[in-house]
């Protein structure tokens, strides 16, 4: 070639552990999962690889077709994947991903399985939705202990086994959840759906709007039942052999999250058994709800995590101006910030999975993941846009991977909840258990005296929640400043030094800017951005 297509100054590819995070180590040790730490390696190295690169890749490059009829003519309501999200489901499953840790004695056992999820997110980010519906389906299942004892352990098996057949036929199972309605959105109680009587079961009517991942072999749904909104388990295929009268409308064509098919559909006389109490659908499958906003959590988290690993190795060895992106003071500040931000949301998340199988820490979780579900979720698209703009125009080609990240992360700001849902739902906690609220501030208390900046802002919020007069006109300022004194007390007392006096600098003492990259001068930004270098 000639010597105008010598390729220089461009950036290696990075391959690398994506478990090899201090923050997320440190914390699977600390909430009692260190025993997972081998296993969490290997999970990242996969993650990390061209392999699982490409499978990512492809996977998202070729998204699911629908197939409403086969060639003669017949109804068959499949969706055809690429083959790689079958192979990036089946490491999911085969490594606990999904409902395992619910027939797990081990300590730790959730937090393990919330660290696997924020490594394994990074090698692709659309096939954690089904994993995170079948984590989530089992503590709402359990409301009905004949179908929980029924189908729990195919829900926790660790095989993946796809295709439409009986589901107790089948080596393991995945579980998928139908709520909102085009006319209700988040107000699942207008929800139209009928659920009439018929014998041990009911007979659903109803169009829903969002139902992810539709060749999953249950889903928890709500409907309208004699006596109020109630919970239903639906199969896609019945006891008999006979496919459920469950069709697919159309596939949602979506900004982001492209591997994972996302449906309408149509009940029209499908057959579904009762979880829970009529009338009680909604504290019914919100038990489902809440700990698939965890894993909003934990997906915006990994996102960030993998957003700025990438921006740093890209500082690393790209020169402008003479010398490397990374050794320039304002590039610095930015890579710092943003893993201050990102470290911040790892502490959090992991915090909260260790907290979830734990019925002392109850009240606690209960207000804080809503808080941190709204804080976190709206942080990671604008913290991952920063880290795209580190790599300038590079950042904005598909090949660099970082706009399927950017395109992927708002979603979780808006699945189980949007910002005004969740802040509200904190606010809501707070109102019906007060009990709620003290645990929350005994838990960010454990850091009074260490850090002045974290006191004033603790003091300052206690007196904003002394009244909740215009609570919601001011429910996300309550929030965000509820999320942040959670964030800096788990910073000041378990992240490095530098780590924990950036964020109390900037986050709770006001030295900082509107935009990432206004850190204060005397923030140690060499020995935060290493904690980001692979």
């Amino acid at each position: 070639m000639p010597d105008t297509h010598e390729v220089t100054n461009q950036v290696p590819p990075l391959v690398h552990d994506v478990a090899d995070d201090p923050a997320l180590l440190a914390a699977l040790h600390r909430e009692g999962a260190g025993w997972a730490e081998e296993e969490l390696h290997e999970l990242g190295r996969l993650a990390g690889s061209e392999q699982g690169q490409e499978w990512g890749r492809l996977a998202n490059e070729n998204p699911p077709k629908l197939r409403t009829h086969d060639r003669y003519g017949h109804r068959i309501d499949e969706v055809e994947y690429h083959p790689h999200w079958h192979d990036l489901m089946r490491v999911a499953v085969g490594h606990g991903l999904h409902a395992t840790p619910w027939r797990d004695d081990r300590a730790g056992a959730h937090v393990a399985r919330a660290a696997k999820v924020i490594v394994w997110n990074q090698a692709e980010a659309g096939h954690i939705c089904p994993i995170s519906m079948t984590y989530s389906a089992i503590s709402a299942l359990r409301f009905n202990p004949e179908l929980a004892a029924v189908y729990e352990p195919l829900l926790a098996a660790p095989e993946y086994d796809f295709g439409l057949r009986v589901p107790t036929t089948k080596r393991g199972l995945i579980a998928g959840m139908s709520m909102t309605e085009k006319q209700g959105g988040s107000d699942v109680r207008i929800n139209t759906t009928t659920a009439t009587p018929s014998g041990d079961a009911y007979v659903l009517t109803g169009h829903k709007w969002f139902t992810s991942a539709p060749m999953s072999d249950l889903f928890l749904t709500l409907a309208q039942a004699p006596g109020g909104l109630s919970c239903f388990l639906l199969p896609r295929v019945l006891p008999d052999g006979s496919r459920n009268r469950i069709f697919l409308q159309r596939l949602k064509d979506k900004l982001g999250n492209r591997s994972n098919a996302s449906s309408e559909i149509e009940y029209d006389g499908a057959v579904g058994w009762l979880v829970g109490e009529e009338g009680r659908g909604v504290p019914t499958i919100i038990e489902m709800v809440n700990n698939t906003r965890l894993d909003c959590v934990l997906g915006t988290t990994s996102l960030m995590r993998q957003a700025i690993v990438q921006a740093a190795h890209h500082a690393a060895h790209r020169r402008a101006f003479g010398e490397y992106l990374i050794d320039q003071p304002a590039m610095a500040n930015v890579l710092a910030d943003l893993v201050v931000e990102s470290e911040a949301a790892t502490t959090v998340a992991m915090r909260l999975a260790g907290a979830t199988a734990d019925p002392a820490q109850q009240d606690f979780r209960r207000l804080a993941l809503a808080v941190t579900k709204y804080w976190v979720c709206k942080r990671g698209p604008v913290h991952v846009g920063e880290a795209l703009e580190c790599l300038g125009g590079n950042g904005y080609v598909e090949d660099s991977g970082m706009p399927r990240l950017y395109r992927e992360v708002p979603l979780l700001s808006i699945w189980e909840g949007s910002g005004n849902v969740a802040a509200l739902d904190a606010l809501r906690a707070m109102g019906k258990q007060p009990q709620s609220v003290e645990a929350f501030f005994a838990e960010v208390e454990l850091a009074a005296g260490a850090d002045a900046r974290l006191d004033d802002a603790v003091a300052t919020l206690r007196k904003e929640l002394s009244t909740l007069e215009d609570a919601q006109f001011r429910a996300r300022r309550l929030v965000e400043s509820m999320a942040l004194v959670l964030q800096g007390s788990l910073l000041v007392r378990h992240a490095p030094h530098a780590v924990a006096d950036a964020f109390c600098a900037s986050r709770l003492g006001g030295d900082w800017g509107a935009a990432f990259g206004t850190l204060p001068p005397r923030v140690d930004t060499k020995a935060i951005i290493g904690r980001a270098q692979r």
